[in-house]
């Protein structure tokens, strides 16, 4: 089974930070999605414990552009005004293609006989065509943005013959510590390039710049997995009781 996913996310408006800038004062969007705010996309259509979303490239649609706002964030600093006033740069009209794939957490022991690649694969895509479980935000919850089901590379880009561009220095993403195996908390940076429209991300474990946030440990639900003493109450081999 070739765990793989294409679909197709869109929207009026995008913000896609560093999120370390992300309490307070002037925000500018980054040019391009980062690859944690695809992978919160992906986890809104659908994901379990089980499972690690793995973005593998984006294909950018439509031209960059960005709009401006006035906003009234709330206030978090000594100043007693509960709001302050901000110029934040929002990308407009954006649309992108995402490829993606699923690999097992590997330290979820508990959730092991959930590791069935075909139950999770044909559940993603189904909730792809229903466009998600839950709200999708492009960057920010201001954001409001819509998945629909797609093949990767079809129909016609702006970039499609655009050549090489390079972004310099982005955040990449968060090593949370029920991934990582850590009780730290790790946040990934890179030097992305679209070609043609298309960036292909490297694997979190490639990054070479790390920047170590603060002390965390993961705290999942307590679970046996279908061991759970209950869990299959009212049912037996025929089917439903």
């Amino acid at each position: 089974m070739e765990n793989k996913v294409s679909f197709k996310v869109y929207g009026k408006f995008a913000l896609f930070t560093d999120p370390l800038t992300k309490i307070g004062g002037e925000k500018c969007s980054y040019q391009i999605p980062t690859y944690q705010a695809l992978k919160g996309i992906i986890e809104s259509v659908y994901w379990k414990p089980t499972i690690i979303w793995i973005i593998d490239k984006v294909r950018v649609m439509k031209p960059i552009k960005t709009q401006t706002k006035s906003v009234k964030p709330l206030n978090y600093g000594e100043s007693k005004a509960p709001y302050s006033l901000s110029i934040y740069t929002y990308l407009s009209d954006v649309e992108y293609q995402v490829q993606a794939h699923f690999k097992w957490n590997l330290h979820r022991e508990d959730m092991s006989k959930d590791r069935n690649e075909n139950k999770h694969y044909f559940v993603a895509k189904r909730m792809i065509e229903r466009g998600g479980r839950r709200d999708i935000f492009l960057g920010t919850r201001e954001c409001q943005g819509y998945v629909e089901p797609c093949c990767f590379g079809e129909g016609e880009g702006f970039y499609d013959n655009y050549g090489e561009l390079s972004f310099d220095l982005m955040f990449h993403g968060f090593d949370y510590p029920d991934e990582l195996g850590k009780d730290e908390l790790h946040a990934r940076f890179w030097r992305p390039k679209m070609v043609n429209g298309i960036i292909e991300f490297i694997r979190p474990e490639d990054c070479e710049i790390r920047k170590f946030v603060k002390k965390m440990s993961a705290n999942p639900p307590v679970s046996v997995g279908l061991d759970e003493e209950g869990l299959l109450e009212g049912y037996c081999t025929e089917g439903v009781r």
